[in-house]
């Protein structure tokens, strides 16, 4: 597949989740072979983070990177996600702090973006990652399977113990125009059980229904309602795209999600890159 970047630049500011500060953020167009690099502009040195499965750490509450320094930033995963979808390699993104902008709580803020910028292709090409035997990450009852397949496609099961938010399944062949309509704008969640937590850690300081679902015993808390039946579990499918992007390859297989989250998608990827 041939290498692709932006036409030209975007900028973007919005909250950090879990800060609550504002953040100012520009993705440039790069050139062949530079990959996916962050820098940290609020830094004056050793600002640079290369985007690669090295650099990532603490998947608690999203896909984090840091680089050798200490420099980090946090929830790259729905950005990921658009950048995959749109396939995306090579791109400078510049930020003023060490989270990345949530936004509405999708990743439909930087796809809008990314259609007004443009898209084009590099001279230089990449290879796929070609699942050609069985795969399989287990942890407590969370697992991801991965199969041959010709195309790249994701089967996504969620399953909660919980009055209001159970079970919800996806399957989803990955491309652009599939992620603008059924993908792009499914938003994060969290429980209301969990925002007590959340702020005393101080964690989701910029949390609110303006950029996430927030689940209760009966419904949900978010007066305008789900955009989709099963936003939940469509929201899922994006965190594991991006949390896939990290390897910056497109793939050939089928991807099957069982309760995943964060840390064993990242257990999957690493399993992928010894493919590579």
């Amino acid at each position: 597949m041939k290498r692709k970047t932006l036409q030209k630049a975007i900028v973007y500011n919005g909250i950090g989740v879990h800060k609550g500060e504002k953040i100012n953020i520009r993705i440039l167009p790069a050139n062949s072979g530079d990959g996916i690099v962050i820098k940290r502009t609020d830094l004056k040195e050793n600002n640079i983070i290369p985007v690669i499965i090295e650099n990532v750490f603490d998947l608690t509450r999203g896909t984090n990177v840091r680089n050798e320094h200490g420099a980090q930033v946090y929830t790259i995963e729905h950005l990921m996600a658009v950048l995959a979808a749109y396939k995306i390699t090579d791109v400078l993104i510049e930020l003023d702090g060490n989270e990345m902008p949530i936004g509405d709580g999708s990743g439909f803020h930087f796809l809008e973006l990314i259609d007004i910028a443009g898209v084009k292709e590099l001279d230089g090409e990449v290879d796929y990652i070609e699942i050609k035997e069985p795969i399989f990450v287990r942890d407590e009852g969370k697992m991801v399977i991965g199969l041959p397949y010709h195309e790249y496609r994701i089967s996504y099961t969620i399953d909660f113990n919980h009055t209001f938010l159970k079970a919800q399944y996806m399957d989803f062949n990955v491309s652009e125009s599939e992620f603008k309509e059924q993908v792009s704008r499914a938003r994060t969640f969290g429980f209301d059980y969990e925002i007590k937590y959340l702020k005393e850690n101080n964690l989701a300081l910029g949390g609110s229904l303006d950029n996430a679902i927030v689940v209760s015993k009966n419904g949900i808390l978010n007066e305008d309602g789900l955009r989709f039946e099963n936003e939940f579990v469509r929201h899922k499918v994006l965190d594991l795209l991006g949390d896939i992007k990290i390897l910056n390859r497109p793939v050939k297989g089928h991807i099957i999600a069982i309760k995943a989250g964060h840390a064993i998608n990242n257990k999957f990827a690493k399993e992928l890159a010894k493919l590579i």
